[in-house]
């Protein structure tokens, strides 16, 4: 039987943490991949991205595979495009040097040991594997295949107004709120710096969030006098202002800057690498993770969309009234259409057996890579914004982006399995 009063605790990372700095790095080249494919007239289908980056002291490097328009290739004097010794076509890396750096300068790394038009930027991207295009390329009868197999999960908990659970919805709250505040430039957060972390403690009883018992904040801070104590100061109103109104007690601990003074910070204080940061991006721990991850990845990668979907479908399960929590699974074979599989866990909180369930959730959304892509509408330059304060939990845009947090499928899957 589930416990009904018990401690729990997710983190944070701010985007301007090494591994973020790299996410957000990836997914602008993905953005920029889709806009330059719909200039040039390009299917956006067709797009292939799998896009790694590593950040350390004023080094960025860029690598991995990929299928771009001919206008992000490298031409010799006479226009033709460049191949290599394996007859791939060569990107041109200008324009993704150029993606790298205006990154770099929206989060707001200006320092000596990482700045944004001094640090040096490699681009190692090539054209995609043909062993892998022709599992995934969709040919004669075959449709588009999944790009890797694995296992994607979602989650969602009447916890919180997004269904998202309570400890990684605030410990993403408390940075997005002090980012916003250091990037107005206005008061005492002014002179934090884009490297932060945080970490919450909640308290629930009867299986609610009732309250935190602990707050973990650790962020870079660009006067060097500052002590623990003069930096608690500028950010406890804005963690106050993230969290509900009497969540903080006198009981509450806190824990800012433990360890003292943090003016190093971002790639130079610790190298970043892309898709570090995974269960920060999901559910902080509250729910399984596939391993599989996101940033960097166009949407034939199932790590991303697919995750997407079981987010998505789990979502509408908890807003339709079927469940106060909901775990779904999916898995699949690269190059294979189908999903292999479909899991869902209620929890014991279910109003609807979860067999009939599973097989209502095949019926109201097309699982395959193809079906994922047009339901969610994922061919978009809409990831960036994805890189940092987590994929799930957030406000569907009119851009498109967050497509998966909305609960339009509540009609559906209530007819599906009345």
């Amino acid at each position: 039987m589930a416990r009904s009063s018990y401690l729990f605790t997710s983190e944070s990372v701010s985007e301007g943490h090494p591994d973020k700095v790299c996410d957000r790095i990836s997914d602008e080249i993905v953005d920029m991949v889709f806009k330059e494919a719909k200039k040039a007239g390009m299917d956006p289908a067709k797009v292939r991205i799998a896009c790694e980056t590593l950040a350390t002291t004023n080094r960025v490097v860029i690598a991995g595979e990929v299928r771009v328009p001919e206008s992000l290739l490298k031409r010799d004097k006479q226009g033709n495009v460049m191949h290599d010794a394996a007859g791939a076509p060569l990107v041109n890396p200008s324009k993704f040097k150029s993606v790298a750096r205006r990154a770099i300068r929206a989060i707001g790394y200006e320092q000596s040991g990482f700045h944004w038009k001094t640090c040096r930027i490699d681009v190692l991207l090539h054209g995609q594997s043909a062993d892998i295009a022709q599992g995934v390329d969709e040919s004669g009868n075959k449709d588009v295949g999944a790009g890797d197999q694995g296992i994607m999960f979602g989650y969602a908990a009447r916890e919180t107004p997004e269904l998202l659970p309570a400890p990684i919805y605030y410990a993403h709250k408390i940075l997005e709120t002090l980012t916003a505040a250091r990037k107005s430039g206005e008061g005492p957060a002014a002179v934090l710096g884009p490297d932060a972390k945080s970490q919450v403690t909640v308290r629930y009883e009867n299986g609610k969030p009732v309250g935190v018992t602990q707050i973990v904040l650790s962020t870079q801070h660009m006067d060097d006098k500052l002590t623990s104590s003069d930096v608690r100061k500028i950010v406890e109103p804005y963690i106050r202002q993230a969290l509900p109104e009497g969540w903080i007690s006198e009981d509450t601990v806190w824990h800012i800057n433990p360890t003292g003074k943090f003016v190093v910070g971002g790639p130079d204080g610790d190298a970043g690498l892309t898709g570090r940061k995974i269960i920060v991006d999901t559910y902080g721990g509250a729910a399984p993770h596939g391993g599989g991850a996101f940033s960097g990845k166009d949407p034939t990668k199932v790590d991303r969309s697919a995750a997407y979907a079981a987010r998505y479908l789990a979502k509408n399960v908890v807003a339709a009234g079927l469940a106060d929590r909901a775990t779904i699974q999916l898995s699949y074979a690269i190059g294979v259409a189908k999903p292999l599989s479909i899991y869902v866990d209620l929890h014991d909180t279910g109003k609807v057996e979860e067999g009939k369930l599973e097989k209502a959730l095949a019926e109201v959304m097309d699982l395959t890579p193809r079906g994922i892509r047009t339901h969610l509408d994922l061919n978009k330059p809409i990831y960036a914004k994805t890189s940092a304060y987590g994929h799930f939990g957030r406000k569907a845009g009119r851009d498109g982006s967050f497509s998966w947090e909305k609960t339009d499928l509540v009609k559906a899957l209530k007819a599906a399995v009345a």
